[in-house]
């Protein structure tokens, strides 16, 4: 008999619970859904510990719950508003940008502070249908922690197509080395072999495939190189 009034009144708090956080989402704004600022990613996950463990637990007091719910949702309407008002107080509650590519170059160093690996970086360049990293001129990581990217003047969206030219064979970049590692089966199929990538390297100064953070080779062996080096400013300003 108490475990089927448990129940109840679970389901009752199931019903009641869901459309009040409804109604303090949509007072919160998009932005409590959208990009999730630090604070605003705080306070869902305490809206979900606290919608959760209501619940779950039917001895917590429901009144409890439902005005710990409209404090916190007041509370977010305030900071959101102090962001607005006072730039440093929106500074200080989330991220700085960071710098990750600089004229197709990585930043090592940059990449290593906000613990970003190298394929976190080419998936997200991937995803924006970017496959070829020297294009870029500049390569942001955002507070939200996604990238945005600036290319190179020359690089237009206007496809072949559009202008009656024929398609020359694939370009594509694929990478050969990465962490200072050669992917040697990759060089083959490539139709080339170490011997010609180290004088490339030699070439340009390079005497240590290790010096090598990530480099990238096309079918016609234009070969594009991003060292172990940064020297750039870590973040820039919102």
């Amino acid at each position: 008999m108490e475990f089927l009034k448990d129940t109840l009144i679970v389901y009752g708090r199931i019903v009641t619970i869901l459309p009040l956080l409804l109604l303090v989402t949509l007072f919160m704004g998009k932005r409590s859904i959208g990009e999730l600022p630090i604070f605003d990613f705080l306070v869902i996950l305490t809206l979900g510990s606290v919608v959760g463990a209501d619940i779950a637990d039917p001895k917590i007091e429901h009144i409890h719950t439902a005005t710990a719910i409209i404090g916190i949702a007041i509370l977010q309407k305030v900071i959101s508003y102090l962001n607005l008002r006072f730039r440093k107080i929106g500074n200080a509650l989330t991220f700085e940008p960071t710098i990750v590519i600089i004229d197709g170059v990585l930043m090592v160093n940059n990449l290593r502070k906000i613990r970003y690996s190298l394929d976190n970086i080419l998936q997200m360049l991937r995803e924006k249908e970017v496959f070829d990293i020297s294009i870029i001129k500049l390569g942001i990581i955002e507070a939200n922690g996604k990238i945005s990217v600036y290319k190179h003047a020359n690089q237009s969206p206007v496809i072949r197509d559009d202008l009656g030219l024929e398609m020359n064979r694939d370009n594509m970049p694929y990478p050969i080395i990465i962490e200072g590692e050669i992917d040697y089966e990759t060089l083959i199929e490539l139709g080339t072999n170490v011997s010609w990538l180290m004088e490339q390297l030699n070439n340009k100064g390079i005497n240590d495939v290790e010096e090598i953070f990530f480099a990238s080779l096309t079918k016609d062996l234009k070969l594009h190189l991003s060292p172990l080096n940064d020297e750039t400013p870590q973040y820039i300003k919102h």
